[in-house]
């Protein structure tokens, strides 16, 4: 099987199809690739071995009676340990889950299944998926496959970190902070954060859990662009009871190339410095893209950046407030006591979100919902913004002190590590569709990626903008060592 490990989704159920490749062999190459790799990466951190290789057995009988269960027919595949999986923990990195062994799996899960995957793991978050690091006090810590010293992001890493290493044929992550979009950036991979409510997240959640949280979505990660709209089709949709009354139907991307499409551009912000060899690879992507025939201009939207920023964190920590505990926020206010909370402005946001009264937070939506407006008045003219998605390559694991108070190196000058949220709540606040693509390596050797926002919806021209950057200029480049 030549390098199966490194090939899309799309490809490994073509390959399947066809019977060059039987999902027994695929799935044995995959868990092959797990013990051999895993140990050094702690990407993958639980195995449903005998379930899988029952399921692929039973994908080949299927395919030599002309049964075709779907168009994942046979993909090995993981899943973000935040999912329920029926008989599989979901702890969400937290010691008190580590029995929360669910006997039904998420929505999502099922639809992937029913489509003819093979899900044989599950793989790595952090505490409450609450970091752009991956580490928990339950399964550990997931490195960067491409520098075991650095993060693979959070809070999707062991997805990402799984997917550039070839561990696994497709991933499934979730996002309310970047948690698809800065693991796809880190490892080089791609990812897509869907419009907000398109893809049901019924099942990854917390126990006792049945609302929907505000801003959060879960969507794909992959090798390759067309997985992310082949795993859009299988997950998207309401659940049952949504079902009853709506149906999804997503416009489809008019554009057949690059040249077809209208690309604004932003590359900074003064809510976020952007690391200069980041921005460069970003600026030579760009010109690619320009000298494709694409309609490009340096533009965004007429609106305070820095508000958008402030509404965001506030938003994001109200709706993260429900799994955040009363000893955090307790000692988060009594720190802001003994500070210049100035100084510290996301702890000082994130204490005032986790506090909220309710009418604060309507008088915050409904400023949400103007700032959508202004998004859809720009995209009426414009179909992707194209942005940085963090505002670094991979840095260093650091798990000292708090989140907060962590720094990363951003043109030789400390910053928090907590600032590059801007890149996350720019597309999250108000419910845009991204997708991360790989944008080349930068002189340090590490992979960078772009964020491609389209307008409310168009989920299929985000995706399209990826597959046609991969078709054109830059695609999924294996990380060295993990042939």
């Amino acid at each position: 099987m030549d390098q199966l490990h490194f090939k899309s989704a799309v490809e490994i159920a073509r390959l399947i199809r066809e019977r060059e490749v039987r999902a027994t062999e695929a799935l044995e190459h995959f868990l092959a690739r797990v013990e051999k790799y895993n140990p050094n990466l702690n990407a993958v951190i639980w195995l449903d071995v005998g379930r899988a290789r029952e399921r692929a057995k039973a994908a080949d009988a299927a395919l030599a009676k002309g049964e075709v269960w779907g168009p994942l027919h046979g993909v090995p595949m993981t899943i973000k340990e935040s999912y329920n999986v029926a008989g599989s923990p979901t702890t969400w990195g937290d010691p008190k889950l580590a029995n929360n062994v669910t006997e039904t799996s998420a929505l999502a899960a099922e639809r992937l299944e029913k489509a003819g995957a093979v899900l044989f793991g599950k793989t790595n978050v952090p505490l409450m998926l609450a970091d752009w690091q991956s580490y928990n006090a339950i399964y550990g810590t997931t490195n960067n496959p491409w520098d075991v010293t650095r993060t693979p992001g959070g809070s999707s890493g062991g997805s990402a970190a799984a997917l550039a290493a070839g561990l696994t044929g497709l991933e499934a992550g979730s996002d309310i902070g970047g948690s698809i979009r800065n693991p796809a950036h880190y490892c080089g991979v791609f990812g897509l954060k869907p419009t907000w409510g398109v893809v049901s997240p019924k099942g990854q959640a917390l126990p006792g859990t049945h609302a929907d949280a505000d801003i959060s979505v879960v969507g794909p990660l992959a090798r390759g662009a067309a997985d992310l709209d082949l795993a859009l089709d299988v997950m998207a949709g309401p659940d049952k009871i949504d079902g009853v009354a709506w149906k999804l139907d997503l416009p489809p991307c008019g554009a057949r190339s690059l040249a077809d499409l209208r690309i604004a551009i932003k590359l900074r912000d003064p809510n976020c410095d952007v690391d200069a060899e980041y921005a460069d690879k970003l600026q030579a992507l760009v010109d690619a893209v320009a000298k494709r025939g694409a309609t490009v201009k340096e533009i965004e939207p007429k609106l305070d950046t820095a508000r958008l920023h402030e509404v965001y964190v506030l938003l994001l920590r109200a709706a993260t407030s429900v799994r955040t505990s009363e000893e955090d926020v307790k000692r988060w206010g009594q720190t802001l006591t003994e500070i210049d909370a100035a100084k510290e402005p996301y702890l000082n946001l994130t204490v005032r979100g986790n506090k909220l009264p309710h009418r604060d937070w309507l008088k915050l939506n409904n400023e949400r919902h103007g700032l959508r407006r202004a998004f859809a008045a720009f995209f009426a003219d414009w179909d992707i913004l194209l942005c940085p998605a963090a505002a670094s390559a991979a840095w260093p694991h650091d798990q000292e002190g708090e989140r907060w108070q962590r720094k990363i190196a951003v043109n030789g000058n400390p910053v928090a590590s907590t600032d590059q949220l801007f890149w996350a709540g720019y597309a999250s606040l108000v419910y845009l569709p991204a997708t991360v693509g790989p944008a080349g390596l930068v002189k340090s050797g590490l992979p960078v990626g772009y964020q491609a926002i389209a307008a409310s919806g168009r989920d299929k021209t985000a995706t399209a903008f990826s597959r046609f950057i991969e078709k054109e200029i830059v695609g999924f480049t294996p990380p060295p060592g993990f042939d």
